[in-house]
């Protein structure tokens, strides 16, 4: 499923050698179509006929538009379903890929090539496809496992460093709910680079691995990886609504903060906890402000989460620093006290 390539890609060679597809279709952004595309097609030894489609960067763009644009484009190039699609990029186009490979033609191999850290610790593990409709987060998506994941760690030095940060907050979650230890590790990092990353890079991914694989369709202990991303949705969808989008570990870390503060107010976790968590956080995340009228926008996006039920948004907190738990109602009075505790006092 995770494979890390080596420096001559043999590794992806081979798995092309195995699956024989009848083409490849590689989609990528501009971004890594300039940095990283030449490094994979340099390594790519095959003669199977290939295409480039190339997209604009952003979350902005992981709609319907541009997965029917997508669609169309497949169609074009005549694709049958033996073809494989080869998603080289972060979150977006693993996301976005996964979706249009996991429903043209009702369904196409693809593999995930991500070259982000939120791709590699996140976001093209588990086999979560989707987009965004009327800015509200993945709101539409399936379920669908690409062929494999691989890994080459170089392609972390072409980014910049808020596109590193912002994955590294992934990682940080990957310890508040699955390994005390790994929390610890990466809080103690003193300055973010990919050298300082990549010796926990691959504990994050084999968490995540790891809870998916005891329950792929998110019925019970997956919806723990969920933690900070009731709130961190409902962030990125209000900004990415104003027209300011903010990067996704950047509304994640936020979400963090505020269902942290939850899970205390809630007598699920001591204060120390709780402050060694606003610490660890604050230590690498900036706070972005919101107003009263902004609070209220976020409770209201919230209530569109995807894990909520019978009208009641379900939360997925913290039993302790290592321990997650999920589809926890919260009351209304503790709901208020933490949106007021991440407008005002953080």
């Amino acid at each position: 499923m995770i494979s890390h390539l080596d420096d001559n890609f043999s590794q992806l060679n081979d798995f092309l050698e195995v699956l024989k597809p009848s083409k490849l279709l590689i989609l990528v952004d501009t971004n890594t179509h300039e940095y990283c595309l030449p490094t994979l097609l340099g390594n790519l030894e095959t003669e199977i006929p290939f295409e480039i489609i190339e997209i604009e960067p952003g979350e902005e763009l992981k709609t319907i538009q541009t997965a029917t644009h997508l669609w169309e484009i497949l169609s074009g190039f005549e694709t049958d379903r033996k073809a494989l699609l080869i998603n080289l990029g972060g979150g977006v186009i693993t996301d976005l890929g996964g979706f249009v490979s996991s429903t043209y033609k009702r369904g196409i191999k693809f593999i995930n090539i991500p070259t982000t850290l939120l791709g590699m610790c996140d976001a093209s593990i588990g086999g979560k496809n989707g987009i965004d409709h009327l800015f509200l987060k993945n709101i539409v998506g399936t379920f669908a496992e690409p062929e494999m994941v691989f890994i080459y760690p170089e392609f972390l030095k072409t980014l910049p460093f808020v596109e590193l940060r912002s994955g590294f907050a992934e990682m940080l979650k990957h310890g508040l709910i699955a390994d005390e230890n790994h929390w610890k590790d990466l809080i103690s990092i003193e300055k973010l680079s990919p050298e300082s990353i990549a010796p926990f890079i691959e504990t994050s991914m084999k968490i995540k691995a790891d809870v998916v694989a005891k329950d792929f369709r998110e019925q019970h202990i997956r919806k723990t990886l969920n933690f900070g991303h009731t709130f961190g949705h409902a962030f990125e969808s209000y900004f990415l609504s104003h027209g300011i989008p903010v990067l996704h570990g950047e509304a994640v870390a936020m979400g963090m903060i505020f269902e942290t503060q939850l899970s205390f107010l809630e007598k699920l976790i001591s204060l120390d906890a709780s402050m060694e968590i606003f610490k660890g956080i604050k230590k690498f995340f900036p706070h972005r402000a919101i107003d009263l009228a902004g609070a209220e926008q976020l409770s209201t996006l919230m209530m569109n989460d995807k894990k909520n039920a019978n009208g009641k948004i379900h939360f997925s907190l913290l039993s302790r620093i290592g321990e997650g738990n999920f589809d926890h109602v919260v009351s209304e009075k503790n709901l208020i006290a933490a949106l007021n505790f991440i407008q005002y006092l953080y």
